[in-house]
This record gives structure tokens, C-alpha cells and sequence, in this order.
């Protein structure tokens, strides 16, 4: 009996052995299960974290480049608005230069009737002019005789090839034929360098020069004609295209420098507003 009991406790005693050593044993890898697990969610988190600042950052550099097309469509923006003014000044300026050039060839006709008279021909009167010449007349002193018929016939004739070629050449810049325009006015300088449409020709050479960017040669016949004819209506805007052209070419100081002439020396000009439009907007450009 005794054994028996002996025996019963001796196998209760090695099952409970066993279930304890199986829990030991399942134990340690519940524990290392448990770590790993907390591991992986840590760095699934970090992972998210920096998925997280990568889009952020990736937002930022987006709104930053915004930022920075915004403020170049704003320079355009201004560019245009300024372009649009030139050619509204161009316009204006053209207009009054049409109209004081219709003026002289009216004060022109008006002086010189006889020259005007005669460009329709007429067959009888020419012949009684050539009777009348060949006929025998008293001589006259040399300061009595009247001038030879044909000078003013000349010299109207001569207006009038200039004045057909000045036209030829604008109306090429008006079309936006710059260079047919920039050869015109460049012949008309050579052909008709005395002309009083001579100015003007120098300032609408530098204008077909400046619209194809050659802003070098524009300088010298906005050059050429402010320092030749400083009295021409011309020379604000000549001295306000210098500026625009040295500024387009980078000279910076030199070119400010010239838009601050305008002011100073034609404060009442229509330049003058459009230099310090330029200058202001100068003063707003970031200093690279």
C-alpha cells in the first residue's frame, strides 16, 4: 500500500516536473517573440516618421519653387506692362512726328508756291518760257538777275526723294521689318545727312537695333544722336532708350546712371516717367 502510494506520488511528482520544465521552456521563447514584435512597431514608426519628413520636404521645395514662378511671372508681368507703354509712347511719338513733318511741307508749300505750280507740265507755257528765253534782252547787272529756275526745282526734288525714303524706311519698322527698316534709315543718314528728318532717322536707326536685341549699335546711334543734335525733339527718348540698352547689356551702373540723366535733364518729359518706372523697379530687384 505504502509502495503504491509511493509510486503514485513519485509519477505526480515527475508530470509536474514535466508541465514545469515544458513552461520554462515555452517561456523564454514567449519572452523573445514578445521583444521582436515591439521592435518591428518601432521601426515601422520610425519608417512612418521619415516618410512623413521626406513629404514635408518634398512640399516645401514645391511651394518654394512656386514661390519662385510666381515671382517671375511677376517680373513679366511688369516687363509687358512696360512694353506695352513703350509702344504706346512709340505710337504717340510717331503721330506727332507725322504731323510736324506735314506741317513743314505745308509751311514749305506755302513758301515755295512757284515749284508747286509747276509739277504738272504744260506744253504751252513751256514753250512760250522757251520763246522768252531765246529772245533778246537788255543786259542786267549780275545782283539784278533772278535766280536760275532750276535750284528750287532741285532742292524741292531733293525734299522729296527724302522725304519718300524717311517714310519707306518707317513704314518697314512699323511692319516689324527691322532690318529693312535699320538699312533704310541707315541710307537716308548717308544719302540726306543735312535733312531735318536727319535726327529723327539716327533715333528710329537706334529703335530697328534695339528691337533685334543689337543693343551695341542701338548705343551709338542713340550716341550719335545725342551728342549731334542735343536740341532734337528726340534726344529724352534717345537718352531713355541709352539707358534701357545699357541695362539690357548688363551695365548696370551705367545704365541707372543714364535713366537718372533723363530726370535731371527732362524732368518734364514723357521719358522721365518711364525712367523712373525703371529705376523703381530696379531698387525692387533682389542685389544676386
Amino acid at each position: 500500500m505504502v509502495f503504491r502510494l509511493a509510486n503514485r506520488f513519485t509519477a505526480s511528482f515527475g508530470m509536474a516536473g514535466a508541465l514545469a520544465s515544458a513552461m520554462l521552456f515555452m517561456a523564454p521563447a514567449h519572452a523573445q517573440d514578445s521583444p521582436m514584435s515591439l521592435a518591428d512597431r518601432v521601426a515601422r514608426l520610425e519608417q512612418q516618421a521619415q516618410s512623413q519628413d521626406q513629404n514635408r520636404g518634398n512640399l516645401l521645395n514645391q511651394l518654394q519653387q512656386m514661390q519662385s514662378q510666381m515671382r517671375d511671372m511677376q517680373g513679366q508681368i511688369e516687363e509687358l506692362q512696360h512694353q506695352v507703354q513703350q509702344l504706346q509712347d512709340q505710337g504717340k511719338a510717331q503721330y506727332t512726328d507725322l504731323d510736324s513733318r506735314i506741317g513743314r511741307l505745308e509751311k514749305g508749300a506755302g513758301a515755295n508756291p512757284a515749284p508747286a505750280a509747276s509739277a504738272s507740265p504744260d506744253p504751252a507755257g513751256s514753250a512760250a518760257m522757251a520763246n522768252a528765253a531765246t529772245a533778246p534782252t537788255p543786259a542786267a547787272p549780275a545782283a539784278m538777275m533772278p535766280p536760275a529756275p532750276s535750284a528750287p526745282a532741285e532742292s524741292a526734288a531733293q525734299k522729296a526723294a527724302a522725304l519718300n525714303a524717311y517714310n519707306t524706311a518707317f513704314k518697314s519698322l512699323r511692319a516689324g521689318d527691322y532690318v529693312s527698316s535699320s538699312r533704310g534709315f541707315r541710307e537716308f543718314i548717308q544719302k540726306y545727312p543735312d535733312d531735318a528728318l536727319t535726327p529723327n532717322a539716327f533715333y528710329w536707326l537706334g529703335e530697328s537695333y534695339y528691337a533685334t536685341t543689337n543693343y551695341q549699335v542701338a548705343v551709338e546711334a542713340f550716341r550719335h544722336l545725342l551728342s549731334q543734335y542735343p536740341q532734337s525733339d528726340k534726344a529724352p527718348d534717345a537718352m531713355l532708350k541709352l539707358g534701357y540698352s545699357q541695362l539690357e547689356m548688363k551695365q548696370t551702373d551705367a545704365g541707372t546712371a543714364t535713366l537718372k540723366s533723363v530726370l535731371a535733364k527732362y524732368p518734364n518729359a514723357n521719358a522721365a516717367k518711364l525712367a523712373q518706372e525703371r529705376l523703381r523697379r530696379l531698387s525692387q530687384q533682389p542685389v544676386h
